[in-house]
């Protein structure tokens, strides 16, 4: 496999937007975090073929947005997903599941669609 080839194939990103502590009086964000700790953030979890910011900016404009994102979205938090970056199709939607999981073991508030 060539370097452009595997390029290609490795542009898929997991993201982690940080969500405004109003999100809490979601009772199906409530209802999905029996264990969230509150010293800890509430986060949305993704997957996305785009760049994380621009896929932040794209939630934000409504667009394919999930609805706590676009109301309660503040910031991406890279210091949490970069780090697998980027990647194929197949391993992101693994890791968007795991990184939800785990982060949620970790005591975060987490929202995985």
């Amino acid at each position: 496999m060539t370097p452009v080839s595997r390029a290609r194939r490795h542009h898929h990103h997991v993201y982690v937007v940080e969500l405004s502590d109003r999100v809490w009086s979601e009772p199906s964000f409530r209802k999905a975090n029996p264990d969230y700790q509150l010293s800890k953030p509430l986060v949305y979890v993704g997957m996305t073929g785009l760049d994380p910011d621009l896929r932040f900016d794209r939630h934000k404009a409504g667009i394919q947005a999930n609805r706590f994102v676009l109301v309660y979205g503040l910031r991406l938090l890279p210091q949490l997903y970069e780090v697998y970056n980027p990647m194929p199709y197949d391993a992101a939607r693994d890791m968007e599941v795991e990184l939800a999981i785990g982060l949620r073991e970790a005591g975060y508030g987490v929202w995985q669609a």
